[in-house]
């Protein structure tokens, strides 16, 4: 309210049974039957409370089978008959205080994080089974067993160890072996040759009657292996990409006018130039220029605007926009993969890929640790043999004892400890580490780029000064807020309700498509609306403009709530030394004032997607590291292309699977503390890697002169991570 513009299958039978008509009834009906799945982001569904209000008030729907949200991803899922359609589930959610909107489940396909995750559980949980039995067999060994008892122990731990490291060993050997197919090796080669040395030597003592075997030894090894690797998975494990998100939020179908008809049909079947409707309360599926009509479109997923702009004849439009209060006709420009929305999703994902390529400390510690381990065993086996005389036996041994006890146990644990540590500490403060990474590249954080809508503030601005208004006029205000869709006329009508007001009862109400509501009042014609509609002087700030007949115009002034902790957090960046910078899509009015209250002195509006994520890769060519927060699909390429991010919970889908911390509660002011214990838990990996090398500086010699047998060497290889759980322990 401005006048700031910005721009079914066929069914086959067998030749011996010809289908009755009857019977092609039933496969007709059973057709209908399996009805549809509707799939709706729900961005403000937030509690228990929101799960029950939408699951029965869905359900209760006629045709609706079952709703199901899930509180997570913000995401109801709604199985019903084929002749339910999204847009009345939309409807009904409006009606119950939730917007939604539209996804695509061919889009959200499964990815393999949930499956990769029990996987490895379930190796974990046997490797843990067998070392737990071998053990108590070993213990009879070491307390005296001999001879063919001693025989008969080692042989029952064989079967036991042989499937185990077989079974809970698969992920190293795959990983070894890719490794070895592409001419690499990486930690996964000494480890799977480690485990496969105990092994085999274990098998070929115990096969020949020897003394000595170390299945508990290999499987030892295994399940501490697992156990580094599960929690390194459990940090890094995301939902599904942003990429994925942003393109599930592309409407799947269109309205194509053909002459008179109106056809629904699929957007891919769309061509440039054909004409679509897009009717209110709807998003427009395509890129285009509108040729009729006139509404005002919410451009605040794709642009971070707080207001609807208007849209009319001419004005180009992009694919994502909701269109508010009127239809309109438009003329494809771009669609389905060309469109602006499926472009910002291509950025994006070129944007995680160059994330992906961050070397964090233990992957630049493993460059260096498998050549050496690698030339340190074999060159024990070789001298080993000299001096024996050509003993493969005991060449053996010790070449398998110096790979157990330099096996990066400790290494692999090194991280994923102190991430789970540092991790537990930060969820309680308000905060869910989503990448295991993050914690480094937040440690180095210099530069903060906050996003305004939704972010700094509460994304619902509110009337100031609704004192000076006469009471008259604000009860007329009232009424016609309470008669339009737009957020600035709901804002109005909420803020008069809350202070008494009770709004007059007004004749002919009519809501002007792009420009306002209008209606009569006791022969008077009154309008809230556009300056220029309702014949006010506009001013810089966000407003709405109300006319009451002959009474000169007046203007009510909006302002974003801040959102709680904004002072806290910007306050305490800076005070940290961290440079703040505040770029949003909003106008420079509404982003000015926002700076100014804050105490941010960099700042810049109107920015595109595109042009908050050049912000930040300029930052970073000077050799800033970036942390970005924001919560908008306007936001996303900027968060995927910063050095860490942090996105509210209230965030859209898109946005918060973009980040790498997602912030569970209103206030922001966590985001500081985020940053000091993001220091301290890269101290304490650091401190890690001394440990494990320090440990090897020790254990290494030993076993290359032959005082560690290969159980010994995996009981040194438990303590030095054991060692290592401890110190990540002291971020708690």
């Amino acid at each position: 309210m401005t006048d700031t513009l910005h721009g079914p299958a066929p069914i086959s039978a067998c030749p011996a049974c010809i289908a009755t008509p009857s019977a092609l009834d039933r496969a007709q009906a059973a057709a209908n039957d399996r009805g549809a799945r509707i799939m709706l982001s729900v961005p403000d569904a937030h509690c228990a409370v929101c799960i029950t209000t939408i699951e029965s008030d869905l359900e209760k729907m006629p045709g609706v089978r079952s709703a199901r949200l899930n509180l997570t991803l913000r995401r109801v899922s709604v199985e019903a008959e084929s002749d339910v359609t999204p847009a009345a589930i939309i409807e009904k959610l409006e009606t119950l205080g939730y917007p939604a909107y539209e996804l695509d489940p061919g889009q959200l396909s499964m990815t393999e994080t949930d499956k990769q995750g029990r996987d490895l559980l379930m190796r974990l949980g046997v490797a843990g089974f067998s070392m737990m039995n071998i053990m108590l067999l070993s213990v009879a060994v070491w307390s005296g067993a001999t001879d063919a008892t001693r025989d008969l122990f080692h042989l029952i731990s064989a079967l036991i160890a042989v499937p185990t490291v077989a079974f809970s060993g698969q992920p190293f050997f795959r990983k070894a072996w890719a490794g070895v197919k592409a001419h690499r090796l990486d930690m996964d080669f000494p480890i799977s040759l480690a485990i496969l040395l105990a092994t085999g030597m274990s098998l070929y003592e115990t096969l020949n009657g020897g003394a000595h075997a170390y299945f508990d030894a290999a499987v030892m090894l295994t399940f501490f292996l697992l156990a580094g690797r599960y929690l390194d998975f459990r940090t890094r494990a995301v939902a599904r990409s942003a990429a994925q998100e942003l393109a599930a939020l592309e409407v799947p179908r269109a309205i194509r006018l053909t002459g008179e008809a109106e056809d629904t049909v699929p957007v891919a079947e769309l061509a440039v130039g054909d004409l679509v409707l897009v009717r209110p309360g709807g998003r427009i599926p395509v890129d285009g220029v509108v040729t009729a009509g006139q509404s005002e479109l919410d451009r605040s997923l794709l642009t971070g605007e707080t207001l609807p702009v208007f849209a009319g004849a001419g004005l180009v439009v992009t694919a994502g926009a909701v269109n508010l209060t009127g239809p309109l006709t438009v003329r494809v420009t771009a669609a389905g993969k060309d469109s602006s929305l499926h472009r910002m999703a291509d950025l994006v994902a070129v944007a995680e890929n160059a994330r992906n390529r961050y070397t964090t400390l233990a992957e630049r510690a493993a460059r260096l640790y498998s050549p050496s381990v690698h030339i340190l065993a074999f060159g024990a086996f070789v001298v080993w043999m000299w001096l024996t005389g050509g003993d493969v036996r005991h060449a053996l041994n010790i070449a398998a004892a110096t790979l157990i006890i330099t096996c990066p146990c400790a290494l692999g644990l090194a991280v994923p400890a102190v991430v789970t540590a540092a991790s537990g500490r930060l969820f309680r403060q308000g905060l869910l580490i989503k990448d295991g990474s993050a914690l480094e590249r937040l440690a180095t954080v210099d530069t903060v780029v906050f996003d305004k809508t939704g972010t700094l503030t509460m994304g619902a601005p509110e009337p100031v000064d609704l004192a000076q208004i006469p009471d008259e006029d604000l009860a007329v205000g009232a009424a016609l807020g309470a008669a339009s869709s737009h957020p600035l006329a709901q804002s109005l009508a909420q803020a008069a309700r809350a202070r008494g007001v009770i709004p007059v009862l007004l004749e002919d109400v009519a809501e002007v498509p792009g420009h306002g509501v209008q209606a009569s009042w006791h022969g008077a014609r009154v309008r809230l609306g556009r300056a220029s509609w309702v014949g006010a002087d506009p001013l810089d700030v966000t407003a709405a403009y109300l006319a009451v007949g002959n009474r000169p115009p007046r203007a009510i002034a909006f302002a974003d709530r801040l959102r709680e902790g904004a002072h806290e957090a910007v306050a305490g960046l800076q005070a940290q030394g961290k440079r703040v910078l505040l770029i949003s899509g909003d106008v420079p009015g509404a982003v000015r004032d926002l700076a100014d209250r804050l105490g941010i002195a960099d700042w810049r509006a109107e920015a595109l997607p595109q042009d908050k994520s050049d912000a930040i890769a300029a930052l970073q060519a000077e050799g800033r590291k970036v942390l970005m927060v924001g919560d908008g699909l306007n936001d996303t390429v900027a968060l995927t292309t910063a050095d860490v991010s942090i996105s509210p919970a209230s965030a859209l889908d898109a946005a918060r699977v973009a980040s790498d911390i997602v912030l569970l509660g209103q206030s922001l002011a966590p985001i500081p503390v985020a940053q000091r214990i993001a220091a301290r838990a890269v101290r304490r990996i650091r401190e890690n890697f001394a440990i494990s090398f320090g440990y090897n500086i020790v254990a290494v010699p030993i076993a290359l002169v032959g005082l560690a047998s290969p159980l010994i060497a995996a009981l040194a290889m438990s303590a030095s991570s054991i060692t290592v759980a401890l110190n990540a322990l002291r971020l708690r």
